[in-house]
């Protein structure tokens, strides 16, 4: 709380009062679920870009069948966050594993999670390189020049150049808003109605034909589709083997989740109806699109000349549509802007994902204090987001650019961090089974005792999911777990030393208060500068002169007490 050192009279009485300017997060401007779907679909929607294709390479033509299934099961584990969601207002893998099983655990979950936004960084900028590499050749070939930029190094370094980008915004403190993805949404959709309707002219010219049915003598898994089941006959012989093999291979289309129960809290009222329609929204919109561009992509592009499109699926669509050249260049074109948004947004959620995650487990006293120093300048968590971009660029520059070795990776943290999620709210139906706003359905009741049936079939599944594919990505087994016991054993090794300093328990959230302009009683300027929040890295929140007038950027919440920190002003 500040006070305006200039009292002043209010009318009526002759006594001055002084102006009171309270910095709290009890005053939030909440987002629509237009706004709250648009937010998750950047990050979610991303995926059709580079999943169908990481799919195919791994066991064919097939893929479709297997990315339709995971979209489908997606809205499974949607109600999975809706429900953990409608326990937690704070929500997230990290609070919700805890709270149901314990602190060592909870770690465990977190240091999966955070492989997960290691590499969404990374593969998400290595796929926006991959479509502007790819646009760039076909137009050089336009041009009839003959220059061919190296795919795989040119998405590499157009990555490391985003994320480096996008470092010194969050450094500085970058406004992230519902806006923001909103606005990208909607061009998105006019992208996505575009290729949908030109694919269904090519189909009607040409004729369509679906993709073979995902039957085991249809299913060609690659060597490294197999990892360590390679020597076995096991994915030919067991069809259920087979078909885990390949949904674990398409779990990537449906990462993202995690956002949804980031983006909980800004909901506006009423919570739970809302958010049942965002998830409606999500689902429908990752069907068509995510679903829509991998059947198209084996329906439109040749056999002979598919492969090469792999880094760039949509771009590949774009260029064997029935068309003049000139035309399918500019929608290629058009295409590469909307991906190079979306992707390079994910690279971003990236960022604040982690940064916001690490400062949790800060808060809770497990790692020290240092790590949320803000920024002399800026005020923001730069340590912790330093440490997040630094493993970001060295994961690009070991993959070099690879697409495939990325996408292998990615999905262990993805699949862990549902399957640790999905574990705790079964655990959390039983230690704590009172009234919630929003069930996962199918509860049955025998003899008074509540069988969560939905539930248990979901957490299975994914745990199942989980299992097969750590004998078949043997990259992403190794170095999840190297990965994972790497940041536990941090965890555990800085929660023991600032147990020993005494400064465990949750903190509150770190401000450095500086002046900007003064309030002044009868006009001009009418704001004054309240602090940076670090957990975000986004703009000042500000209190307006206005009665009853509040303004602060849409991320900077927590939900926690603030403790104004004295600092040097900016």
């Amino acid at each position: 709380m500040t006070t305006n050192p200039l009292p002043t009279k209010t009318p009526g009485t002759a006594r001055p009062v002084a102006r009171v300017l309270v910095a709290t997060t009890a005053m939030l401007s909440f987002i629509s679920f237009w706004r709250a779907a648009a937010i998750v679909l950047n990050d979610m929607g991303s995926s059709a870009f580079y999943a169908g294709a990481i799919a195919e390479e791994a066991f064919g033509k097939t893929a479709p069948w297997f990315i339709l299934s995971i979209m489908l099961f997606a809205y499974a584990v949607r109600a999975l966050y809706m429900e953990s969601c409608s326990m937690f207002v704070r929500g997230g893998v990290y609070r919700v594993v805890k709270e149901a099983m314990g602190s060592r655990l909870a770690k465990i979950s977190v240091s999966a999670l955070m492989f997960d936004y290691i590499l969404t960084g990374p593969i998400s900028g290595v796929s926006a390189g991959q479509y502007l590499t790819g646009f760039l050749n076909d137009f050089l070939r336009y041009a009839h020049l003959n220059i061919a930029l190296p795919e795989n190094l040119t998405a590499a370094l157009f990555a490391i150049a985003v994320t480096v980008y996008f470092w010194w915004e969050n450094v500085k403190g970058i406004p992230e808003s519902s806006g923001k993805a909103l606005r990208i949404m909607y061009v998105t959709t006019v992208m996505v109605v575009l290729m949908l309707s030109w694919c269904g002219y090519t189909l009607w010219v040409r004729g369509a034909h679906l993709p073979p049915w995902p039957e085991p003598s249809n299913m060609h898994f690659s060597d490294q589709a197999l990892g360590w089941l390679r020597h076995t006959n096991w994915p030919y012989t067991i069809g259920l083997v087979g078909i885990f093999i390949g949904l674990g291979h398409s779990v990537l289309a449906m990462s993202g989740e995690e956002t949804l129960a980031q983006v909980y809290r800004e909901l506006e009222h009423p919570k739970i109806p809302n958010l049942k329609k965002v998830g409606f929204i999500i689902f429908a919109y990752s069907l068509i699109f995510t679903a829509g561009v991998s059947f198209f992509a084996v329906m439109i592009i040749p056999d002979s000349t598919r492969h090469q499109y792999f880094g760039n699926l949509i771009g590949g669509l774009a260029m064997n549509f029935v068309g003049p050249y000139s035309l399918r260049l500019v929608f290629q074109a058009f295409v590469v802007l909307v991906g190079v948004l979306m992707l390079a947004g994910a690279v971003n959620t990236a960022i604040v994902g982690s940064n916001g995650v690490l400062n949790r487990v800060s808060e809770d006293g497990i790692l020290p204090q240092w790590f949320r120093q803000p920024h002399r300048r800026f005020g923001t968590s730069y340590r912790v987001i330093n440490l997040v971009v630094g493993l970001q660029i060295a994961t690009i520059i070991l993959s070099r650019g690879n697409i495939f070795l990325l996408g292998e990776a990615y999905a262990f943290g993805v699949m862990w961090s549902f399957a640790m999620n999905g574990a705790a709210v079964l655990a959390l139906r039983y230690k704590q089974p009172g009234f919630r706003e929003f069930r996962v359905p199918l509860n049955l009741r025998v003899r008074g005792v509540e069988i969560p049936l939905g539930l248990a079939l979901i957490t299975l599944t994914l745990l199942a999911l989980c299992t097969i594919n750590l004998f078949t990505k043997q990259i992403a087994t190794i170095s999840g777990i190297i990965f994972t016991a790497a940041f536990f054993a941090t965890f555990t090794i800085a929660e023991k030393i600032t147990k020993r300093r005494g400064t465990t328990g949750a903190e509150l959230d770190q401000f450095n208060v500086a002046s900007r302009t003064e309030l002044t009683p009868g006009g001009g300027s009418r704001e004054r500068f309240v602090g940076w929040h670090p957990e975000s890295g986004s703009q000042p929140a500000i209190v307006n002169n206005r009665p009853g007038a509040f303004y602060e950027d849409e991320r900077c919440r927590t939900g926690a007490p603030i403790r104004p920190r004295l600092g040097r002003p900016a």
